[in-house]
């Protein structure tokens, strides 16, 4: 038995997320399938993390077991040929036994896409989160660097998180601007149930000057969700990429 590592990309517009769900599609259940026609057996995959409905994928990372032996190229065409237009399979390797995309990732990567302008766009319908007001994109990039570093994230995330504790340790959380663009490129050693989500409506709130800067410590202090604010669409979300020890050399 052989472990896979794939890389894959997917616009999440159409899916319940990437974990198989009893009420609707998922990214996992297609890339099974598509996996399970190819091979002509059930054929289990394994995500680096969950994404919710709507968000989408630039690179994840997923792994699968198989004792067929193809080459890289006859591994990507075929399982694509099988797959819906809006997920794609882009890159795979061979890995030992050892190799686990959920449990030896070391961090995650997000970004969260927002196009602030006044009108909505078209061709980025569900790509992108539109926010017409005008915003103060100096108070977002000064808020963005108070999540960087270890803090306890309860007021940032969802009520249903399922997470054992709630501290985790941001490497960076970086907003840029580029012409009517607002991008959040957010890396940490795990992320809790909307967190990102969350974080990005407390920045937009700011940037909508409803409170300053320095209220993000208030939050964090209150360690209650009901003291921070919206939770920002899915649409604008992206998981961009997932790390792993040198050992497995990705």
């Amino acid at each position: 038995m052989q472990r896979y590592f794939i890389y894959l990309a997917y616009d999440g517009t159409a899916y319940h997320g990437w974990q198989i769900q009893p009420n609707g599609a998922s990214v996992q259940e297609c890339l099974m399938k598509a996996l399970s026609i190819l091979l002509r057996r059930e054929v289990e995959v394994v995500g680096a993390g969950r994404t919710d409905a709507g968000v989408h994928a630039s690179l994840m990372v997923a792994h699968f077991d198989s004792t067929a032996d193809r080459a890289d190229r006859g591994w990507i065409m075929g399982a694509n040929s099988q797959l819906p237009k809006d997920i794609s399979i882009q890159w795979i390797k061979r890995m030992d036994s050892d190799f686990h995309a959920r449990f030896k990732a070391i961090a995650r990567r997000y970004r969260y896409v927002v196009y602030n302008a006044p009108r909505r766009p078209a061709l980025l319908h569900k790509q992108v989160t539109h926010i017409h007001q005008s915003l103060n994109v100096a108070k977002m990039i000064e808020a963005a660097q108070k999540f960087e570093g270890t803090h306890n994230f309860e007021t940032f995330r969802a009520a249903a998180c399922q997470s054992n504790q709630p501290v985790r340790h941001v490497k960076h959380c970086r907003l840029t601007q580029h012409g009517a663009f607002l991008i959040l490129d957010i890396q940490a050693d795990g992320f809790l149930h909307h967190m990102v989500r969350n974080i990005m409506g407390c920045l937009l709130e700011i940037g909508q000057e409803l409170y300053p800067v320095e209220h993000i410590d208030v939050m964090f202090a209150a360690e209650d969700r009901k003291a921070a604010g919206v939770t920002a669409p899915a649409g604008g979300l992206y998981f961009i990429q997932a790390y792993y020890p040198e050992q497995f050399d990705l």
